[in-house]
């Protein structure tokens, strides 16, 4: 998919000055029935340039493989394109006593890549979004709903994109099916049967598109 130029120039400039590096526009369909909405790319993603790589993007293989469908088939982005991080002590040797940590995105950051996001909602109009844990949630319908509470259940609402110099709801309805990230698991590894609890509901779900 192609972004016009002027969002991604907007979008760089109003994350330069925060601690982010490489960019991830996403990667998919153009025309897919489903977009995967995730919160940023980690290590892996931002040398690569390819969402979902390195142990969550097995994960999330995994999980596409259990309800039937390729990547290939869908779209997957992001709350935001350039990986947060954060500088932590390390004993490594030739490190220098430092190295990058990943790190949640913080609202600078996700309003900065927001019209991105915006743009390619828009442009593919998919008839399912899944949202990948609470950062995505939270971009797409706000603070009003938590990913312990929703998780696997359909939410059939506008999403916030950006107006003017704020979020507003979109006029377009779409279907948000929360799950939990897939590095949730490595974390919490008794939140394993939940996931695939999620998965089933997903799955049944997806049997009905039109």
């Amino acid at each position: 998919m192609r972004i016009p130029e002027q969002i991604i120039e907007k979008a760089n400039k109003n994350i330069k000055d925060c601690d982010v590096e490489g960019f991830v526009l996403g990667g998919g369909s153009s025309d897919a029935e489903i977009v995967i909405v995730g919160e940023a790319p980690g290590e892996h993603e931002a040398v690569k340039g390819v969402p979902f790589i390195g142990r969550a993007g097995d994960e999330l293989d995994k999980q596409f493989e259990y309800i039937g469908i390729k990547r290939e088939e869908v779209y997957i982005t992001s709350a935001v394109r350039s990986r947060p991080y954060k500088w932590v002590k390390t004993t490594k040797k030739g490190s220098g006593g430092s190295r990058k940590a990943n790190r949640k995105p913080n609202k600078k950051e996700i309003w900065a890549h927001a019209p991105i996001l915006d743009y390619q909602l828009n442009e593919i109009a998919p008839k399912l979004i899944i949202a990948l844990g609470g950062v995505a949630l939270e971009r797409l319908l706000g603070k009003g709903y938590k990913i312990t509470d929703v998780l696997g259940k359909v939410i059939e609402s506008p999403i916030l994109e950006v107006q003017g110099e704020d979020y507003g709801w979109s006029e377009k309805r779409y279907a948000i099916f929360p799950l939990y990230h897939p590095a949730a698991v490595f974390y919490n590894p008794r939140i394993k049967d939940d996931i695939y609890q999620s998965l089933d509901r997903l799955k049944e779900y997806m049997n009905h598109l039109d």
